[in-house]
């Protein structure tokens, strides 16, 4: 079983990696990963009683655990620490900002007080400066009792570092102090003189101060990686309309029970997930799928949490509710891959567990080849305290995790939910693509596409096939239906069923057949040869009445989606090798695969074979990401690379894969892809950096440039550097919230105007129209523009032609109204 905990205490990558270390030497647990930026820890355990083993053994180690819903809410947590931290910094830079007066301000003229000049007063001046030190120190403690719990338990990190290069500055500071004193009742004042100008007071408070910048300017940026986590959650409503005993009630969204009926109105937003039981509505899915379209939603129709009612009014009946609502699992699904590890961090992890160790042993050879070269203590002690404060394990321990959260974050703002950060890293070497046929490229369902009546005319023939066909529940009946949607329909009597040939009902008085070519042979109906329908993976229906007459043919065939090709020849674009497998014969496999511009096709699979296709082709060397939707594809998705769902799927299909896709569109693939590349490509820097920061800092903070350039570290620069360079990990990490989807593309309008004719017409190019519905309100809206004569939309070429004298500037407003995107 999986646990999860919230780790406190861990300041750097050594501390997630002795956390690490401490929890993988117990008996019962494995897969341990623990995440620096979120605080948690997810292991997998024989059984739950030895989260309490777990707990202990890091307590003992130095740091807090507890399990995940036991503490304090995280959220409060880190807004109280972050609170605290920036209390810190005020009162440091107040105390510092004075402190530096009296030991720089000569330099730069400054006026300073009488009784601070002088060889007479200078124990009163270093009294001054200990004294100015001692609130920075006090205040900013936690390095030191962290940093030496860390020492005793021979698990030195950050903190450590920290604590033992200002600890050695304040000590020196404090002997001089005595020193001089000393001195004056001796009358040395060669070593009063010295001493005085050798004071590492000001090194150790500032150390403090600028570390306690950083890791304040570092905290804030951490988070905000978790912004897109945040914005999600607060699209859950927190109260919902129920009727009960007969009257409506408003209630705290956590009182919803299953069975409930619940109230929707336009404008609000679903609470939980049901199905209509009354009613309709337009839903905005974009909180689950990234898509803004609304969805016509009726009676019967599956509704889903956070997603919001644009228009209408419909009642639900309340199906999951709480964290087994759809929603929630999505929140928990981002949490999750937000704090797993990427298998990239393995490097950095190994460096982290022996990091601090090894610059505490280069700090004290640093300082030992000093001193043997005659430089004596100040400037000993100062290269090795700089050697200290100048490295940096922290951008380390952050350069893969924040950018895991937030492109964890972006996709699911885009409707693309990465499973852990492993998926995500391994989409971006994938280059073959396997696409399954049904439910993935095409609609998964039967749509007609021809209708060719015989001894009636267009609507007669409609009027009769979808009476006959409207007790059948068959595919193909539905799908004439849905196309008769405007088609009156007459009263069907005596309606059967005949299995493997089609049905038969009596309108009329008069009995009519519909079916395939077996039940008109049977029959003795003689009907045309439509062969060549077979060839584009069509099937047609034929239809006829009792006395022998053949009325005419309807074609059905499961259609490819209106953006699949487009879909495909993005990923092309990409540089992806694209196949298409299915269990179809190759002759529909071709024509589907033509349409959608698929130039590898692999037909006649049986789905217990399609993983062995996936097999052969990583064999073969491919990277291979296999997206379908179905459970013959579960295998398949498991044997890819990287496997990928279609959320219209089902469950097991979206269990089996690595990255789901929430809406049905193939766009977020290359969304998806796109995503990992960048992301991976960010972790890249932010690891470079970090290596390179401390490579290049640590020699020279050791003073190798010192011998021939004269060039000495001061600590204050090391910490300062210190600070900004976890800073600019996690900066960089945060442009990925600015990732663009390519499905947002602008549309590009272009216009064919004849001024003064009548017929002009204007061809508008716009994004995001997907489905029949789209097409409807884009026309309506044009429709409704003064000086419109006519308004046609061409989905696969994503145009609406607009004939007649409307202003353009009135059409793009109406069109971008509706929902859409337009530009130019």
């Amino acid at each position: 079983m999986k646990l999860k905990f919230n780790i406190t205490g861990m300041t750097c990558a050594a501390c997630s990696a002795r956390v690490e270390k401490v929890t993988q030497n117990i008996d019962g647990v494995s897969d341990v990963q623990v995440n620096l930026l979120s605080g948690t820890m997810t292991l997998c355990a024989d059984d739950a009683s030895i989260a309490e083993t777990v707990i202990s053994r890091i307590h003992a180690a130095g740091y807090g655990a507890a399990l995940q819903g036991d503490d304090t809410p995280k959220a409060s947590a880190e807004k109280d620490s972050l609170k605290y931290m920036k209390q810190r910094l005020i009162v440091s830079l107040s105390l510092l900002a004075v402190l530096m007066y009296f030991t720089m301000g000569h330099m730069i003229g400054l006026p300073m007080p009488h009784w601070y000049h002088g060889l007479e007063n200078a124990l009163v001046a270093v009294i001054l400066q200990f004294v100015l030190t001692l609130p920075v120190v006090f205040i900013n403690r936690a390095y030191y009792t962290k940093g030496l719990k860390a020492l005793y338990n021979r698990a030195p990190n950050m903190d450590t570092l920290i604590a033992v290069g200002s600890g050695a500055s304040l000590i020196y500071g404090v002997v001089a102090l005595f020193r001089m004193a000393y001195a004056v009742g001796h009358g040395q004042m060669d070593i009063v003189k010295h001493y005085s100008e050798n004071l590492y007071f000001e090194s150790a408070a500032m150390i403090l101060t600028l570390i306690t910048l950083g890791k304040f300017l570092e905290t804030r940026a951490k988070g905000k990686t978790g912004d897109a986590i945040r914005q999600l959650m607060d699209l859950s409503p927190k109260s919902a309309t129920v009727r009960r005993d007969g009257r409506e009630m408003i209630i705290p969204v956590e009182q919803v029970c299953a069975g409930d009926i619940v109230i929707v109105r336009s404008g609000g937003s679903i609470p939980v997930d049901g199905t209509i039981v009354s009613g309709r509505g337009a839903v905005d899915q974009s909180a689950l799928t990234g898509e803004s379209i609304p969805v016509d939603k009726k009676c019967g129709d599956s509704v889903a949490a956070a997603t919001i009612n644009t228009e209408g009014y419909f009642e639900l009946r309340a199906d999951r509710i709480g964290e087994d609502t759809t929603f929630a699992q999505i929140i928990r699904l981002v949490e999750e891959a937000g704090g797993s590890k990427a298998p990239i961090a393995r490097l950095a992890d190994k460096v982290a567990g022996i990091f601090v160790p090894a610059v505490m042993a280069i700090a004290a050879i640093t300082f030992t080849i000093w001193m043997l070269m005659g430089k004596g203590m100040e400037f000993s002690l100062t290269m090795g305290i700089a050697v200290l404060v100048i490295s940096c394990p922290c951008a380390l321990g952050l350069a893969t995790p924040v950018a895991i959260m937030v492109a964890t974050g972006r996709g699911a703002q885009m409707g693309v939910l990465y499973k852990n950060a492993e998926a995500l890293e391994n989409l971006h070497n994938v280059d073959t693509v396997v696409l399954d046929k049904t439910g993935t490229l095409t609609a998964g369902r039967p749509a007609v596409t021809d209708v060719i009546p015989n001894a009636v005319d267009r609507q007669t023939l409609l009027s009769l096939a979808a009476t006959v066909e409207s007790k059948s529940e068959h595919p193909f009946a539905k799908a004439i239906l849905d196309f008769c949607k405007n088609v009156p329909l007459k009263e069907a009597e005596d309606f059967v069923t005949l299995p493997g040939q089609g049905v038969c009902a009596v309108i009329d008085g008069i009995r009519y057949f519909g079916g395939n070519l077996q039940l008109m042979t049977e029959k003795g109906i003689a009907v045309p040869d439509y062969d060549s329908l077979a060839v584009s993976g069509k099937t047609p229906l034929y239809f006829a009445s009792q006395d022998g007459t053949y009325l005419g043919m309807i074609a059905a065939a499961d259609v490819l989606k209106e953006d699949s090709a487009d879909a495909v020849q993005a990923m092309q674009s990409l540089g992806l090798d694209v196949v298409m497998l299915t269990g179809d014969n190759q002759n529909t496999a071709t024509h589907i695969a033509n349409s959608a511009g698929v130039q590898n096709v692999i037909a006649d699979v049986l789905p217990q074979d399609k993983a062995s296709v996936i097999a052969d082709l990583r064999r073969n060397g491919k990277k291979v990401l296999m997206i379908g939707d179905g459970i013959n594809d579960a295998p398949a998705l498991k044997t890819a690379d990287v496997g990928m769902a279609i959320g219209t799927g089902t469950d097991i299909a979206m269990e089996s894969a690595d990255i789901v896709l929430m809406g049905c569109s193939l766009r977020g693939v290359c969304d998806a892809i796109s995503l990992s590349r960048k992301t991976i490509r960010n972790i890249r820097q932010n690891l470079f950096w970090a290596f390179f920061y401390n490579v290049l800092g640590i020699p020279i903070a050791a003073g190798v440039l010192y011998p021939a350039f004269g060039i000495q570290l001061s600590p204050m620069i090391g910490a300062a550097a210190m600070s900004m360079s976890s800073v600019f990990v996690v900066t960089n990490a945060l442009r990925l919230r600015l990732f663009k989807s390519g499905n947002r593309k602008n549309a590009i309008i272009t216009e064919q105007l004849t001024k003064g004719d009548m017929n002009m017409e204007t061809v508008i190019y716009v994004e995001g129209m997907m489905c029949s519905h789209c097409k409807a309100r884009v026309e309506s809206v044009c429709k409704a523009v003064n000086g419109t004569t006519d308004a046609v939309v061409d989905l696969q070429k994503k145009t609406v032609t607009v004939t007649g004298t409307a202003d353009v500037n009135t059409l793009r407003q109406a069109i971008t109204d509706a929902g859409y995107e337009v530009k130019g």
